[in-house]
C-alpha cells in the first residue's frame, strides 16, 4: 500500500508517520451543504451581522422584539429554501433543473421572499429608517432578477415551467 492512500491511523497498513505526513482531505462548506456557494456565505454572514446589531441595540420595546423575532424566522425559512434549491442555485440565471418541491411547490422565488423579509425586519428592529431606502431599492432589483430567471426557465423547460408558474405565487 502506498503512503499517499493512507489518510488516518485506523486504515490497515497505516502508521503514525504516514498519518502525520498525509493530511486528511478538508471538508468544504459545499460538502456539508450541497450547492452552497460563497455568495450564500456572504449574504448569511451579512444578515447575521445585522441581527447581532439588532440584538445589542439599545432599543428594547415591542417594536424591536416583534420584527427581530420574525426576522429570525424568515432567515431560517430563507436558509431552508436555499438548501432545498441545492445545486440548481446560481448567481446568474441558469436552467440547471426545475425545483418544484418544498417551498418551491408554493413559491417560485422563496429565497427572494424570505431573504428580503429577513433583511427588512432586522432593519425595522434596528429602527434605522435610512436603511429602509436601501431595502426599497432592493425590491425592484429582486423583481428584475426574478423576471430574468423566469425567462431563462421558460426557454429551458417550456410548457412544464408555464404549468408550474400558474400553480405558484411569485
Amino acid at each position: 500500500m502506498d503512503q499517499q492512500s493512507c489518510s488516518h491511523l485506523s486504515h490497515p497498513g497505516c502508521d503514525l508517520f504516514s498519518a502525520v505526513l498525509v493530511p486528511r482531505p478538508r471538508r468544504s462548506a459545499s460538502d456539508m451543504i450541497p450547492g452552497l456557494r460563497p455568495v450564500d456565505t456572504v449574504m448569511f454572514l451579512f444578515y447575521l451581522v445585522l441581527l447581532a446589531l439588532g440584538i445589542v441595540a439599545d432599543v428594547r420595546d415591542a417594536f424591536w422584539f416583534v420584527p427581530l423575532g420574525l426576522s429570525v424566522v424568515c432567515a431560517i425559512l430563507w436558509f431552508v429554501a436555499r438548501r432545498q434549491l441545492g445545486v440548481a442555485f446560481s448567481v446568474r440565471p441558469e436552467a440547471r433543473q426545475l425545483v418544484t418541491t418544498g417551498f418551491y411547490a408554493r413559491f417560485r422565488h422563496p429565497i427572494y421572499v424570505f431573504g428580503t423579509m429577513a433583511f427588512l425586519l432586522v432593519l425595522l428592529a434596528l429602527q434605522g429608517w435610512q436603511a429602509l431606502v436601501i431595502w426599497a431599492i432592493l425590491i425592484p432589483v429582486q423583481v428584475i432578477r426574478a423576471r430574468r430567471e423566469e425567462r431563462v426557465l421558460t426557454e429551458a423547460f417550456g410548457a412544464e415551467y408555464e404549468e408550474y408558474r400558474k400553480s405558484t405565487w411569485f
